[in-house]
């Protein structure tokens, strides 16, 4: 089993988008895959319709009272199951400090879905925090989206410097310009420049496009009911260059 995660420090970034296409893609393409909501606001919960609602919340989860595959929630789509998100997620870093080592619970948590997934998707909310911390532990391919602007720089370099600090495991960085606008200099001049000075960039970058907005509106990914669309054909590009960095 591998575990992807579309992690970034700043908010408003693409990564729900990111983990909701290319979760869709890859149960597409065949893979059984979970899509963990981590975030208290449960955006990829609504997006795939489901309700945001964990019996007993994230506590129940984290401390094992309630077990991880009875949260699960089908989808509309094949081979894709949701973990949802609710608000009490809000407090995952609390519960997560009363566990033991809690840096690898996620892990172990997700450890015994290996007999029924092939891929896990991690959905975080944007932070530097013991959760985001437990996330970048499991994780084997960690997706950055970044809007290409100079705080993309900063962001990049404080999460490698994060990742770099790490005994044992680290994940494989895939960072890719997202929400790119080629009609603003400074993105045009950010994706031109940044990937020349930092490794582990994608050659794929997510468009700016009202489309890819509309997907809270159809509450799809856009691979499902745009599929022929350059939105979608990027994420499709992505999921390959992720594929190719896991080893798939």
């Amino acid at each position: 089993m591998k575990i992807f995660a579309t992690y970034n420090i700043k908010g408003g970034v693409g990564k729900t988008s990111t983990a909701v296409n290319l979760g869709y893609l890859a149960a597409r393409d065949g893979f059984r895959v979970l899509l963990w909501d981590l975030d208290p606001q449960g955006a990829a919960s609504f997006l795939f319709r489901i309700k945001p609602k964990v019996k007993g919340g994230g506590k129940a989860i984290i401390s094992g009272a309630r077990a991880i595959d009875a949260a699960i929630k089908g989808t509309d789509y094949d081979n894709l199951d949701l973990l949802p998100a609710d608000f009490t997620y809000r407090n995952l870093d609390l519960l997560l400090d009363s566990a033991k080592r809690p840096e690898r619970k996620l892990a172990r948590l997700i450890d015994p879905l290996k007999a029924e997934y092939d891929l896990v998707f991690l959905d975080c909310p944007p932070s530097i925090s013991l959760l985001s911390e437990s996330v970048l532990h499991a994780a084997d391919v960690l997706l950055v989206p970044l809007i290409p602007t100079t705080l993309s720089v900063r962001t990049l370099d404080q999460l490698a410097e994060f990742v770099a600090g790490f005994n044992g495991h680290r994940p494989e960085v895939l960072a890719f310009f997202s929400m790119i606008d080629r009609r603003k200099r400074l993105h045009l001049q950010v994706s031109a420049e940044l990937p020349e000075s930092r490794a582990g960039f994608a050659t794929t970058a997510i468009p700016a496009l009202s489309l890819i907005e509309q997907m809270s509106v159809r509450r799809a990914p856009i691979t499902a009911f745009a599929p022929r669309s350059i939105g979608a054909r990027r994420y499709a590009d992505l999921w390959r260059e992720a594929r190719q960095r896991a080893g798939l």
